[in-house]
């Protein structure tokens, strides 16, 4: 019941963040690190809600971004939580 409890927890955060920001840390929790494009194919969502999402989880400390090293244009996420 304790670790029920705990992992409740971990998603606390994001409780409040619309669904498509909650589908998008639930497929980072899955997969691990991944780009906007890698997120955007898994998640089904536009571009456009992707980084919707990922600036509302970046808002609540949720993510850590970091540079893609073969290409310092793009950026990759995973979660923090």
């Amino acid at each position: 019941m304790q670790q029920q409890q705990q992992r409740a927890g971990r998603w606390e955060p994001i409780r409040d963040l619309p669904p498509s920001a909650k589908l998008v840390a639930k497929v980072l929790d899955h997969h691990g690190q991944m780009t906007p494009g890698q997120l955007s194919t898994e998640t089904l969502l536009p571009s456009r809600t992707v980084r919707d999402a990922v600036d509302r989880l970046d808002a609540v400390g949720a993510i850590e971004r970091e540079v893609v090293f073969t290409d310092a244009r793009k950026r990759s996420y995973s979660l923090r939580l």
